[in-house]
């Protein structure tokens, strides 16, 4: 596995390395010694998967008690990725960062506990499998609104079409009425996160 700093300090791109042969192919896709050595010191305790249809927008998502980090790889077509900042000491604060993954190329990425998440379907079908850090809490979920202007996420709407979005999605708030981290997220710490 090779590890790379993404222009977001702590999120993280990660490109597997698969054995192939006539067969097919092999591959690691979490070590925790290679994950430890690379700074992700972690223990997941939950594994997800979804589907998602051409065009549809799922995020941009974090839990502002039991936040979560997150370690995103696409199993199944394309999808552009992106993680927003919400840690309001850190230097990066509301900065964004945003990556294709396919399921060809076989990379990984890494959104650590602090961070709002969300992905857009490129193909016409995608799957996506990430381990998180925390157990889904409904009552402490929250969505970041997918196209707030002072965030301004380069979306790659085709012809600017707008995303096929939920509900809960389509409410999203705003960074500036979000609710907040006050300070950076460490490990079982679950109080003065909000502000």
């Amino acid at each position: 596995m090779r590890f790379t700093e993404t222009t977001l300090p702590g999120v993280l791109l990660i490109e597997l390395e698969p054995h192939d042969d006539e067969r097919g192919y092999f591959m690691e896709t979490y070590r925790a010694e290679a994950f430890a050595e690379a700074g992700i010191v972690t223990r997941f305790v939950q594994d997800n998967q979804s589907g998602s249809r051409q065009g549809v927008l799922r995020g941009l998502h974090y839990q502002i008690q039991q936040p979560q980090g997150k370690l995103v790889r696409v199993i199944a077509g394309e999808v552009f990725d992106a993680a927003v900042d919400l840690r309001r000491s850190s230097s990066s604060f509301g900065n964004w960062v945003g990556m294709r993954l396919t399921a060809e190329e076989r990379k990984m990425v890494w959104v650590p506990p602090g961070f709002a998440h969300g992905f857009y379907t490129l193909s016409d079908w995608a799957e996506v499998l990430y381990k998180v850090t925390d157990a889904f809490a409904p009552q402490h979920d929250r969505t970041l609104i997918w196209d707030d202007p002072d965030v301004g996420i380069e979306w790659p709407l085709p012809d600017g079409k707008p995303p096929r979005l939920s509900e809960k999605d389509a409410q999203g708030k705003r960074l500036a009425e979000a609710e907040i981290f006050d300070h950076l997220p460490v490990a079982g710490d679950s109080e003065g996160w909000v502000t």
